[in-house]
């Protein structure tokens, strides 16, 4: 988990991952004041040591002497070991109104000069696009590059906007082709979906034969994508298009072998104070008819200090004495039940990071979920699970110290998602609490993902039910290494 705590407890903004000889390369922009891109390493994806910042704004009166916006790194065509690096740059001249795009070059990811030519900085150019304050949003959208290059087709895609159309629904993909080494022609939008007033941090994926656009949406501060099966062919999208909900923005994807990752930053928009943070990556994989989803992170794996199962984890206890509340031992686990009001039963062992895993069956029309990081008066996390009309929730519920009468407790749903309900059957659960990073997912998939620091200190974990009855098998608890925010060793 990664920050980039300084004087602000967060300071990470839109992030870029670049994976060689074995290193994640982290670059990002730094907020509030946008005026440096920094670099960070890590060999595994968790752990991250600052290393030499990598460009900084341009001296008073070049182009980008205001702000250093989104940037992607990605190896040189044209020079074997050599890596080029797209940013975008505002000036101050221009009150930061029009965004153009930069180039810098390294060698070794470490150290990078930029390209002053007569080809950079690049502009957006008509007719297919905005190109003056005069028009649609007064201001000039040409941001957040990704490279793409598959054979002998080399694009440059950016956050664009059409000259025409409604306002707010002119953003668009915007493209240009690269005719000769650094050399760029603006060509027709590789996508517009006339839906959105921007498409944000772009990226272009070749999956299984299959086209990928992923853009991020300002509208719903959420991930989404699109298919086609040709580069340039009909961009469309499935009845949920969405990768994670809200909060997780600015995705980048990598490939590692044969997998992908998906990196992003997330902010809690719920909390009084605002922190932008870099969980672990997830791993993105495809449905047969072509839909995107997202697994945890392989290298949860390696987290891992002490597994316990059956006799391990029992007895549990009940923690509000509901005299229509029961326990009892299933065939492969254990059965809960509460058939009037609200328990929970807290399982034997207590901890902080953690790996739950379980498989749940529901019976009758009730509700479930998982309570952790809670202590004896059940203040603490909640995962909701609502079987039946497949929802879930997560949400940090308890007193409010000092709160008064009126404010005596607070209940704050940090994320809620959609799950397949399909007809009754056994669901596969898994929960990760990852330092403030928690994760759920159903039947092998990621449905929420969020960061929530709030009862740190609590150890208490087990289930709730309400007017239902549960069957638990397949229990296991990984007790997890928690996560150091940064190394700060200079090399």
């Amino acid at each position: 988990m990664y920050a980039g705590r300084g004087f602000e407890v967060s300071e990470l903004g839109d992030v870029d991952v670049f994976l060689y000889e074995g290193y994640y390369h982290l670059f990002h922009l730094v907020l509030p004041n946008h005026d440096y891109i920094a670099h960070a390493v890590s060999h595994d994806g968790f752990l991250w040591r600052r290393v030499r910042n990598a460009l900084f704004i341009g001296e008073p009166g070049d182009w980008d002497d205001d702000m250093l916006w989104t940037m992607h790194v990605s190896e040189d065509p044209d020079w074997p070991s050599s890596f080029r690096m797209f940013y975008t740059g505002i000036s101050r001249k221009e009150a930061g109104k029009i965004q153009r795009i930069g180039m810098a070059r390294s060698s070794d990811l470490y150290h990078w000069e930029k390209v002053s030519s007569a080809n950079y900085p690049l502009s957006i150019s008509g007719p297919h696009y905005e190109t003056g304050v005069d028009e649609g949003r007064h201001w000039v959208s040409c941001r957040d590059p990704f490279f793409y290059h598959e054979e002998d087709i080399r694009l440059l895609l950016v956050n664009a906007r059409v000259s025409n159309g409604p306002v707010v629904r002119r953003g668009c993909i915007g493209m240009a082709r690269e005719t000769e080494p650094d050399t760029f022609i603006w060509e027709r939008p590789l996508f517009l979906p006339r839906m959105y007033d921007d498409i944000e941090v772009p990226g272009l994926h070749k999956i299984k034969n299959r086209y990928y656009l992923i853009g991020n949406i300002k509208e719903d501060i959420k991930i989404h994508y699109w298919h086609a099966d040709t580069m340039f062919g009909q961009y469309e999208s499935y009845s949920s298009n969405v990768l994670l909900p809200k909060g997780n923005y600015a995705a980048r994807i990598i490939r590692v072998d044969d997998r992908y990752l998906l990196w992003n930053f997330f902010t809690n928009h719920q909390a009084e104070i605002q922190t932008t943070i870099l969980p672990p990556p997830t791993e993105l994989k495809t449905e047969e008819n072509g839909e995107l989803y997202l697994t945890s992170y392989w290298r949860f794996d390696e987290k891992v200090k002490k597994n316990l199962t059956g006799d391990q984890l029992f007895p549990m206890r009940q923690i509000f004495g509901n005299s229509t509340a029961d326990t009892a031992q299933g065939n492969d686990g254990v059965i809960l039940e509460s058939r009037s009001g609200y328990e929970i039963f807290y399982i034997k062992p207590m901890a902080t990071d953690f790996r739950l895993r379980y498989s749940i069956y529901l019976e009758g029309l009730g509700k479930t979920g998982v309570v952790f990081r809670a202590d004896e008066e059940a203040n603490g996390h909640y995962l909701s699970l609502d079987m039946i009309h497949g929802f879930a929730q997560g949400r940090i519920w308890g007193e409010r110290v000092n709160g008064g009468i009126e404010n005596a407790f607070f209940y704050q749903t940090i994320q809620n998602n959609k799950f397949d309900p399909k007809k009754r059957e056994y669901r596969q659960i898994e929960v990760i609490a990852f330092g403030g990073y928690i994760e759920l997912s159903i039947n092998g998939k990621i449905i929420l993902r969020y960061v929530e620091t709030s009862y740190m200190e609590q150890t208490a974990l087990g289930f709730y039910v309400e007017s239902a009855k549960i069957d638990i098998t397949n229990l296991s608890l990984d007790i997890l290494d928690g996560p150091v925010e940064e190394d700060h060793q200079v090399l």
